[in-house]
């Protein structure tokens, strides 16, 4: 029987929530998504809970029907790097979309993030919508563009962060020698779309470089995500599909000579529990009070009494359907409740952590170490 990681856990911090009214309830301050101090709080609960990740959503076109939290937000990496001083464990991922996004700007935004946590960065390299397109002075690209640019993004990022080999930098005042020159590395990458010539202008972090996730379903998703991502976030909406799509990515992960391991897959839930369900149903009829007449809130697919949603992640979890759960919250005391009810009863069946095994993102995720290209190619 093969022997699988332990559920891994993140928290989606959507800021107000993610839909279009929680933002009225009483707990819930109005300007979550543009309060440090909020961020702040929820990153230090979720590293309390001893969960993987922090992990912010984005968008890069809006108009007047998004979500509240989407029309006044966080830039991802500015406040992800303001959580990596008051944290110390817990991973930070931005989203950053390779359809508009310039590509060595990413790399270092990103090796920045990652050595400013010391290794506790990660990247969602999603692909944008047309608005989003048009925002960047990309509105001449297609659909048909997104793929290929995002494969040409990966290769160039990665690429820059194997920049300088581990020990590069010497930085010996005595002899007077800062850096060994041989271990610097130019990409020289030339493609349809970008054209860089690097190096990066900055050196490894104690995770090597930072996690990579994408999200997605496609075909064309499935084959670069194979190759290039560690993480890959798809719809949650019922187990049986999770599974299917989790086993077909997996199999294209070790045809690309990788690992099934080391591609993570990643479902998002909006869990409401209670101690009970009927506490479960207070709180979502609280969610319903501030919704106009005439609508009604649909109950998650994770929601009920502590222990029923305990059960439910654990089969999800053994099936196969996820490795990674993703929590976003709805009721503004979601990932509290979560913590406080939910995480003991998986610590107690021995599904998740009870301490950090690591410092950095990729060791909590149970990883491999990214040797640097170069230096696995001077070994050969």
């Amino acid at each position: 029987m093969i022997k699988r990681k332990k559920l891994k856990i993140g928290a989606i911090v959507d800021g107000v929530g993610w839909n279009h009214t929680g933002w009225r309830h009483s707990e819930m301050p109005s300007n979550a998504s543009e309060n440090l101090h909020y961020y702040v709080e929820k990153a230090k609960r979720a590293e309390e809970g001893k969960l993987d990740m922090v992990f912010l959503a984005d968008v890069s076109h809006i108009g007047p029907r998004m979500i509240p939290h989407y029309l006044s937000m966080f830039e991802g990496v500015t406040i992800l790097s303001a959580l990596s001083m008051v944290t110390t464990h817990i991973g930070l991922v931005a989203t950053i979309a390779t359809s508009y996004a310039d590509p060595f700007t990413v790399a270092r935004q990103m090796a920045s993030l990652d050595k400013i946590s010391n290794g506790r960065a990660g990247w969602n390299a999603i692909t944008s919508n047309p608005g989003g397109l048009a925002n960047y002075s990309r509105s001449h690209l297609t659909k048909a563009d997104l793929y290929p640019m995002n494969k040409e993004f990966l290769e160039i990022v990665r690429g820059l962060w194997d920049s300088y080999e581990d020990d590069a930098f010497i930085r010996d005042k005595d002899s007077g020698i800062f850096f060994n020159p041989n271990k610097m590395h130019p990409l020289n990458y030339s493609g349809k779309y970008f054209s860089v010539d690097g190096p990066l202008n900055i050196s490894r972090s104690p995770q090597g470089r930072p996690v990579i996730f994408q999200a997605g379903t496609s075909d064309t998703l499935m084959d670069i995500a194979a190759k290039h991502a560690e993480g890959v976030l798809i719809p949650g909406e019922n187990e049986y599909d999770a599974k299917l799509f989790g086993k077909e990515l997996k199999r294209r992960a070790v045809l690309a000579e990788r690992s099934q391991d080391d591609v993570l897959i990643m479902v998002t839930q909006n869990p409401i529990v209670g101690r009970t369900e009927a506490e479960a149903l207070k709180k979502l009829e609280e969610l319903q009070a501030t919704l106009p007449l005439g609508y009604k809130l649909p109950k998650p697919l994770f929601f009920g009494s502590a222990e029923h949603v305990a059960k439910l992640i654990e089969q999800w979890h053994a099936s196969g359907a996820m490795d990674l759960l993703l929590i976003r919250q709805d009721h503004p005391s979601g990932i509290d409740d979560f913590i406080d009810l939910v995480l003991p009863i998986l610590q107690e069946r021995g599904l998740f952590r009870e301490e950090y095994e690591s410092h950095t993102l990729r060791g909590n995720l149970e990883h491999p170490y990214p040797e640097n290209r170069h230096a696995v190619e001077r070994k050969i």
